[in-house]
């Protein structure tokens, strides 16, 4: 049975917002505690919320605005935080286990050197649901599972595997030898994103924000494709790319059955 009673400062990672929190639960997340607004109007969100931590004996510290937005890390909260440990990174070949457990050829998503945590976020999100089996970030000069990308995420991130690596070349190498072909993002890219076949292992490689794939990076790629522009602006948002590609593959695999 969960109890209502004052919070404590919040030390360490957060899941904030009513959806991240939702799906934590969901998933049967470990969560150290929740912590609500006092008196908030229990909407379908909410009232999923408290039952299912009710029902798991995770405790609920009910607070006021003033001391919820002080806890808040995003300051995007909803309403609801729950207090986490550390999140939980796999290795690369957790992510092709998890494709093999599906009879899937696997499909992941390398991010080089991508640094805000929306699009971090908003790329697991779209990842989740076009079925990719992992996402691979860096281990430094790069952003992880932070409150913000889980907030962005809505939820997403508790669905999907992500593996945090020393070196993404040599992490690439890894990949090529079983199987994979790597196929990097870039405007400059010398193939058109719909020429390209996702049907059989792929590892798609999305550049950081500001300068895309590294040198390095885009050497170690079999293909760089690249999306048509019509239009005055001369790229797209990195999340944005990523979905259009994601989408190409999940209908190019769906159609190839």
């Amino acid at each position: 049975m969960s109890r209502f009673s004052r919070a404590k400062k919040v030390h360490g990672q957060t899941v904030e917002g009513r959806r991240a929190v939702l799906e934590s639960l969901r998933v049967k997340r470990d969560i150290e505690r929740l912590i609500m607004l006092e008196d908030s109007e229990l909407g379908p969100q909410l009232r999923e919320i408290v039952f299912l931590a009710t029902e798991a004996g995770i405790r609920i510290d009910a607070v006021s605005r003033r001391e919820l937005e002080s806890q808040s890390q995003t300051k995007k909260h909803q309403g609801v935080i729950a207090v986490v440990p550390d999140p939980r990174y796999h290795q690369p070949d957790d992510l092709l286990s998890a494709a093999g457990l599906k009879g899937e050829h696997p499909l992941l998503v390398m991010l080089d050197g991508i640094q805000d945590p929306h699009n971090l976020g908003a790329i697991a999100r779209t990842a989740e649901a076009a079925g990719v089996h992992g996402l691979i970030i860096a281990e430094r000069r790069a952003v992880g599972v932070t409150p913000g990308a889980m907030r962005a995420s809505a939820g997403a991130l508790e669905h999907i595997k992500v593996s945090r690596v020393g070196n993404l070349n040599r992490t690439v190498e890894n990949l090529k030898e079983n199987g994979l072909t790597i196929v990097g993002l870039d405007a400059a890219g010398d193939s058109e994103y719909t020429q390209i076949d996702f049907t059989g292992p792929v590892l798609v490689v999305v550049g950081s924000e500001g300068k895309g794939l590294s040198r390095l990076m885009r050497d170690n790629c079999d293909q760089v494709a690249s999306i048509p522009m019509a239009g005055q602006i001369s790229s797209l948002n990195v999340s944005v790319s990523a979905a259009i590609v994601l989408y190409e593959a999940f209908n190019q695999r769906s159609k190839a059955g």
